[in-house]
């Protein structure tokens, strides 16, 4: 038997019952927690989104970054709206620039009610060198990182650079009849400075401090010039980080740095690591 507006209504009940319960989603994280527990940092990692950041040759450079979020918890949320980290992110645009990281770090302790926002970028850097005999060009890609925080109204920067180098071993040279052991070696220089320090300065500090920079491209002559430019200037894992201190240390802007080297020995089954931190870190700044 045909019953007119039944279903019809059926179904508009349903819709209705349907949307209420949509209007009424429940905001768990906003849910107090009993633990008394607060946590320093919570948020996201992982993240990929394209950047700016500034190149001393050619004005900018665009890359793709790894990108983390957070912010402190107090005791008494159970948790945090972890889409909120990405709609700060992209409310600033799709392309992140260095100039913008002051603001996206205030602009996180606005949204979350935070006392503290904290923000990782790690990114490829690439440079165009000339082997040195030859002249050839080719592209170098290196590691660069910003780690910038917010506590209330005071920030904290770090820039970090990773390089790889050659290094000659001293003691292998002096008692060797033929030739001398080399490995790769990987520098990370981390720095807080006064003004903004070019990323390509701190290459040129790592690479001068070594036996040898890399090059991805070499020809013949290169090859000569790059294994003999070695040999004639060995260095320990101490020299390296030694070196690299020592530059540091007469650059007019650099407040605090630290320098890590870790060889990767071609003649043992383990590698070389040294480390030289000189400044005062953040937090300790003033007391």
């Amino acid at each position: 038997m045909f019953k007119p507006n039944g279903s019809g209504a059926a179904r508009a009940r349903h819709r209705a019952v349907k949307a209420k319960a949509q209007t009424r989603l429940h905001d768990k994280q906003s849910e107090p927690d009993y633990r008394e527990l607060r946590i320093n940092k919570v948020g996201v990692r992982g993240l990929k989104f394209p950047i700016q950041v500034r190149d001393k040759a050619r004005a900018v450079q665009n890359t793709v970054a790894t990108i983390g979020m957070f912010v402190d918890l107090p005791k008494e949320f159970k948790g945090t709206h972890m889409s909120r980290f990405i709609e700060v992110l992209n409310a600033h645009g799709n392309i992140i620039h260095v100039e913008n990281i002051d603001d996206i770090l205030h602009v996180m302790q606005e949204k979350f009610h935070a006392t503290t926002s904290h923000l990782e970028i790690e990114f490829p850097y690439f440079m165009v060198k000339k082997a040195p005999v030859s002249g050839m060009e080719s592209m170098m890609d290196y590691v660069a990182r910003f780690d910038a925080a917010a506590c209330g109204k005071e920030s904290d920067f770090v820039l970090t650079v990773k390089a790889m180098v050659t290094t000659l071993c001293p003691c292998s040279k002096a008692i060797a009849i033929h030739g001398a052991h080399n490995q790769r070696g990987e520098v990370t220089v981390q720095i807080r400075s006064r003004k903004p320090v070019w990323i390509e300065d701190l290459i040129e500090i790592i690479e001068s401090s070594a036996s040898s920079e890399l090059y991805a491209l070499l020809k013949r002559q290169d090859e000569k010039a790059v294994t003999e430019r070695a040999y004639e200037n060995p260095v320990f894992v101490e020299d390296l980080v030694r070196n690299a201190a020592l530059k540091l240390n007469a650059h007019p802007d650099v407040t605090w740095y630290k320098v890590e080297a870790e060889n990767h020995e071609s003649i043992h089954n383990h590698n070389a690591y040294a480390c030289l931190e000189k400044g005062q870190p953040a937090g300790k700044r003033g007391r």
